[in-house]
Formats: structure tokens, C-alpha cells, sequence
């Protein structure tokens, strides 16, 4: 499965997508993003957005943000 996750060392919302990941068993590969907005060029370029979480599962073409959101597409179509 190819999913990766767009996050920020100790944002509280990549951390609750995490969890999800981590508790429905999906594999995942995290791409660190800088502290400042103005520096995210990868994420923007992916999402076009420069917030994160964002999550891209490659097989499906799917790419998102919003935590919450996130979350319900983990529970609902990769577990």
C-alpha cells in the first residue's frame, strides 16, 4: 500500500491521524515538513496547500487534509 502522510513533529492533529493509522494497521511512510508555512513546497505541490496533515494513497488518487476527515477515510476505506 502505498500511503503517505504529510506531518509536523508535535502537531496535535498529524498525531490523531497517526493513531488512526497506527490502529487500523496501515502502513505508512511519514515526509517530515518544515515548522514554517512559507517552506512546505512539497506538500503545496501534492496538495496544493501548505497545512498539514495531509495524507496521499497513491493506488486510490486520493490526497487530503483535515485531520478529521483523514481519519474517517482511514476508518472507513483502508482498514
Amino acid at each position: 500500500m502505498s500511503v503517505i502522510l504529510y506531518s509536523l513533529d508535535g502537531c496535535p492533529y498529524c498525531e490523531k491521524v497517526e493513531q488512526a493509522l497506527d490502529e487500523n494497521g496501515v502502513e505508512y511512510e511519514t515526509r517530515w515538513v518544515e515548522a514554517l508555512h512559507s517552506e512546505r513546497d512539497e506538500v503545496k505541490r501534492v496538495s496544493n496547500q501548505r497545512s498539514v496533515p495531509v495524507l496521499v494513497h497513491e493506488e486510490a488518487g486520493v490526497t487530503m487534509g483535515e485531520s478529521d476527515n483523514i481519519v474517517e477515510y482511514v476508518e472507513t476505506s483502508l482498514s
